[in-house]
């Protein structure tokens, strides 16, 4: 979405530059660029161009709040949250955490979703790439904030219990879909979008909230 927005401004200075009578709206920004998006690239493999494009309303309405220079409305904010907050598909069996081992892996893999990837190959989850986790890990992201201590700041030391359900669950909902909790996160929303599976959410749950993980170490 952030390239997207340099895009658009970028266009827009274009178009004053060349002297154009008025500047575009932003939704006129959006129709143009979605357009051109869509004439330069094509889906292929398991890489799909409706990616790249404004399908959906969350991302639209963010992008147009990004570009315009403005925070949402509360209003909207709120309604974006909701409406995210009702996607979340909560653990079938009704098992939060897996294997945080499974979980390290999963958060060291970037790979995944390009039209070389094998459409049944499971993806990375890329969490490095945005956090600190484990601090072992030299090279990490610091776009999201720290994830060191994770469940132990938050005083979980039996994931299973009730005292912990809450935190447990606001975990899972994260990673499910994180605009659920903050309308414009520019943290993925893994679960709802495809890029992780149920059951390695489970896994990554594990990582940040099991007390024998190094991350809670």
């Amino acid at each position: 979405m952030k390239k997207k927005t340099q895009w658009l401004i970028a266009l827009t200075t274009v178009l004053v530059v060349a002297g154009c009578a008025s500047v575009p709206s932003v939704s006129e920004l959006n129709a143009l660029t979605d357009s051109i998006v869509k004439a330069s690239f094509r889906s292929q493999g398991v890489a799909n161009v409706e990616r790249v494009t404004q399908t959906d309303e969350t991302n639209r309405l963010c992008s147009e709040a990004d570009v315009a220079g403005k925070p949402l409305e509360e209003k909207t904010a709120k309604a974006i949250e909701a409406a995210n907050l009702k996607t979340i598909r909560w653990p079938s069996n009704g098992q939060f955490l897996g294997d945080w081992k499974e979980g390290e892996k999963i958060a060291q893999s970037g790979r995944g979703l390009t039209w070389t990837d094998p459409a049944n190959t499971p993806n990375g989850g890329n969490c490095y790439n945005c956090h600190q986790i484990d601090t072992k890990e030299i090279s990490y992201g610091t776009i999201g904030p720290s994830l060191h201590n994770y469940g132990k700041i938050r005083g979980v030391t039996d994931p299973n219990s009730a005292a912990a359900k809450p935190i447990v669950e606001y975990t899972w909902g994260k990673i499910w879909n994180s605009k659920a909790y903050n309308a414009c996160s520019n943290m993925p929303r893994a679960g709802h979008m495809g890029i992780l599976n149920e059951q390695q959410v489970r896994h990554i749950v594990a990582l940040l909230l099991d007390p024998q993980s190094p991350v809670n170490k």
